[in-house]
Parts: C-alpha cells; structure tokens; sequence
C-alpha cells in the first residue's frame, strides 16, 4: 500500500489550501482515512479522519469548523480541505490508512500505511 500526498504550499493568513492523498490500494475502499501533522519541534497530531464508507467524520478541536476531510473511493483519494489558515497550521502534512475503516481512531499507532508527507507554511 502506497499514499501519496500533495497539495501543500505557501499560502497568506486567512487563505485556504486542498491536500490530496492518492492511495495504491485494492482495498482502499475499505480503509479508514486519516490526515496528522507534525510542526517543527512537536509531535505528530492528528488533524481530521473520515470512515471507509465517507459518511462520518472526525475532526481536532483545533481545525474543527475550518478543515473538511473527504474521499472518493472511485479515485482512491482523500482529500483535506483547509480554509480560514493560521501561522499555527504551518506542519509538514501527511496522510494515513487504517484496516478498521471507522472515523474515530485518532492515534498515530494504530495506522498502519502513511504517505510522506507535504509541507503547508501559512505566513502572517
């Protein structure tokens, strides 16, 4: 199983940014989806997951309102779409794939496949 990501980039305060995932996966229709970052000296954090069906959602309490994750298991893609960007949102952004398939698994350590990982640098 392969992701990649893209989509990242450098973007103004209060812009908006699409992230992409594309997944190598027979099953990806299957997986559970989920988008963390990591900025310069933190730890990875999760940002947003959706379930393999699409029809629920999870979302950090720091993009909740702002971010939408989304999917197309024709295309075998997921998508974050990112408005109303910070300084804070400024991380290294990277897609993951879980075999449970539900929206709610937010640690790190229970996915399974990651991509490797596209920069967002939003400036104030």
């Amino acid at each position: 199983v392969q992701l990649q990501a893209s989509g990242g980039g450098l973007v103004q305060a209060g812009g908006s940014l699409r992230l992409s995932c594309v997944v190598s996966a027979r099953a990806f229709s299957t997986y559970g989806m989920g988008w963390f970052r990591q900025a310069p000296g933190k730890e990875r954090e999760f940002v947003a997951a959706i379930g393999s069906s699409g029809g629920s959602t999870n979302y950090a309490d720091s993009v909740k309102g702002r971010f939408t994750i989304s999917r197309d298991n024709v295309k075998n893609t997921v998508y974050l779409q990112m408005n109303s960007l910070t300084p804070e949102d400024t991380a290294v952004y990277y897609c993951a794939a879980n075999r449970y398939g539900v929206p709610y698994i937010r640690n790190i350590h229970d996915y399974e496949y990651w991509g490797q990982g596209t920069q967002v640098t939003v400036s104030s």
